[in-house]
This record gives C-alpha cells, structure tokens and sequence, in this order.
C-alpha cells in the first residue's frame, strides 16, 4: 500500500467523515519554532494537531517517549482520531515528524494511516484553502495494541550488538562521527558500535522522500540489507522514522524504532558504549 497521498486527493475527500487529517508538526529544540503556535495560524481545514511531547509517556525523562498502549488510546481518541478511520498526516516542514507520527499510529495498530505528500508547503503551492484556530473533533475510539516488531528498546539494541540485525544512525555523518556536539545537552558524542550511518537528509527532496530506485540505491551504499528487518535511531526517535518509512518503500521488512534513540544511548550516566569516527 502507498503509504502517501496526493494534496488533491486530500482535498477531494475533507468532507469523508472516515478521513481525520492530522497537523503532526514538530520542530527540534535549537530551531526556535513553536508548532502548535504556527498550527493555530495556518492549517488544513478540519486538522487537529498531534503533539508528539504530549502524546508521550509522561513519567519517561526521555523526549516523546511511546506511552502505554491504553494511555496513548486515549489520548489519540480524545482528539477525534479513530484506529478504523483513514488517518492522514502531515508537517508544516515537508517531511520531517509527519512519519514520526505515522510510525506512531501504525505501531498502536491503526489501519489506515497515510501522509500527505509534500506535507503543508506542497498543500499552500496548489492554492487549497488553509484555516486559523484550533479544531476539536468529537472522541473517537482508538483500540491501541502495541506491535512490538515495530519498536525497539534499549535491551533490545544492546541484543543487536552481539547478532546481525543492522542498526541505522539517521543523525547527520557530523554527529555520526562523533565531530560535533549533540543538540541537546548531557549527551556523549559519537554513534552505537557497529551502527550504518544513513542520513535522513539523504532522502529527501523538495520536502518529498526521493523516487524508490533512489531509496534502493541508498540502502545498497550504505550496507543496510533489504533482506531482513532493521533497527533505526537518530537523536530522539523523529528522523529515525524517516528511515523506516523509506526502508518500506524501499521494499525493506519493517525496520524498529529505537524509541530512545541518542537522547537515551548518549547519556553520560548511561554506560552503553560508544564509537566515533565514520563507519
């Protein structure tokens, strides 16, 4: 299934009481953006915004952590998003949290969920119609079960070390490589022993993921295998979805988010090991 649909497509069925659209907008901690501030500006008619650092496990001092499958059902629910309705996601960005989002809902076992193509630039550029405030939708029933084949913990990349799943580092080849410091404060420099590094940025075009063959072709030069599934991580659990979006489409098993990701493996305290230099 085409996880992606087109602006047009989106347009042509707002009215669908089965369709939610869902404004998945996120933006790092160093950028000085404020989503739910510009989602209150600008949207898509009809979309409600899902904040990935509440939507999250609350008791974690990790970011936007996956909570319960019970807690995330009801807060998903309680914003009018249903696991048996066509979910369709997007960013104000292009492609950058939208997947996170994806990952997220597909994980918890929704049916349906698809991102729009280009995201809210690709949307604007058609001239389709935007709106201001915030829109609260009716409570919707969400059945969350989590799919453990789609997320990975710490135990489980600690597992990895020792056996042949791959590990993808989605961070830039910079941090990768350990040659700049990381975002957020507290956090060791380098990537998890053994760990591909793939880029997110390497992936995208025009805020759209790059045609299949390209995507094929990227895995093969980076080492990551189609063959079996893998574990992706970047800095706190957002780009790594990228990857596993674009492994899919890539013809990839699906691959498990390392929830965690840097923000967790990274930790001074944490005592997990750690590389630098390139792979």
């Amino acid at each position: 299934m085409n996880p992606f649909v087109s602006p047009q497509w989106l347009a042509d069925h707002l009215a669908d009481p089965q369709v939610v659209v869902v404004d998945a907008s996120w933006h790092l901690p160093n950028a000085g953006r404020d989503a739910k501030a510009e989602y209150r500006t600008r949207h898509i008619p009809g979309a409600v915004h899902f904040d990935i650092d509440a939507v999250a496990d609350a008791s974690s001092s990790l970011p936007h952590m996956l909570p319960d499958a019970q807690t995330f059902g009801a807060m998903v629910g309680k914003l009018g998003i249903g696991s048996d309705q066509t979910i369709v996601v997007y960013d104000s960005v292009g492609l950058f949290s939208a997947p996170r989002v994806w990952w997220s809902l597909v994980a918890m076992g929704a049916r349906d969920v698809r991102i729009l193509e280009g995201g809210l630039p690709a949307w604007r550029a058609q001239g389709l119609p935007v709106e201001s405030g915030e829109t609260t939708r009716p409570p919707a029933a969400f059945a969350a079960r989590l799919d453990p084949g789609r997320i990975a913990d710490r135990a489980t990349v600690l597992a990895a070390l020792e056996g042949p799943t791959p590990i993808v580092d989605a961070r830039p080849a910079i941090r990768f490589a350990g040659g700049a410091p990381e975002p957020r404060p507290g956090l060791r420099a380098g990537h998890i022993p053994g760990s591909l590094n793939l880029p997110f940025a390497s992936l995208i075009e025009d805020g759209r993921l790059r045609p299949r063959d390209e995507l094929v072709a990227a895995l093969r030069d980076a080492g990551v295998p189609t063959t079996e599934p893998s574990i992706t991580s970047c800095g706190s659990g957002v780009s790594a979805a990228i990857l596993a979006l674009a492994f899919e489409i890539a013809g990839a098993p699906p691959a498990r988010v390392y929830d965690g990701s840097w923000a967790e493996w990274g930790r001074e305290d944490e005592g997990t090991p750690v590389e630098t230099g390139q792979q």
